[in-house]
């Protein structure tokens, strides 16, 4: 009975032991997985080769951006059309006394957008005149 109860504790000690190992941490580098203390001086190359993308990706951005100013500057401003969103802030919003414009009716504005003043009616955005300078 005793070899018995020997036996058995050895094959439960020893079952344990190896579901514990198999339940640690698993260091995968294959996913990418790097623990801190792996850290090693190629990482830090790899930081300052960041910096070079990170000013090509600004210089994307801003051609992207400089592309867009242009294709706005040339659109063609037509009664009836809705007035894109980006130009209805108060930057663009002009008072018809300053600028010897016809006064206008309630719920329209005047904006000045790319030398052209374009009375806007204010709850549906429709251009309803445009006014060259």
């Amino acid at each position: 009975m005793k070899k018995i109860l020997t036996v058995l504790a050895i094959s439960f000690s020893a079952l344990m032991t190896s579901s514990l190992t198999t339940a640690g941490p698993h260091h995968d580098q294959d996913r990418g997985y790097d623990h801190p203390r792996n850290f090693n001086s190629d990482k830090k190359q790899n930081f300052r080769d960041g910096d070079d993308n990170d000013e090509r990706m600004q210089e994307k951005r801003r051609m992207r951006e400089e592309r867009g100013v242009q294709r706005l500057q040339q659109h063609k401003w037509q009664t009836g059309y809705v007035m894109p969103q980006h130009y209805r802030g108060n930057g663009y919003k002009v008072e018809y006394q300053d600028h010897d414009l016809p006064r206008p009716d309630r719920k329209q504005q005047w904006y000045k957008i790319n030398n052209d003043y374009i009375l806007v009616n204010s709850e549906n955005n429709n251009i309803i005149r445009i006014r060259g300078m």
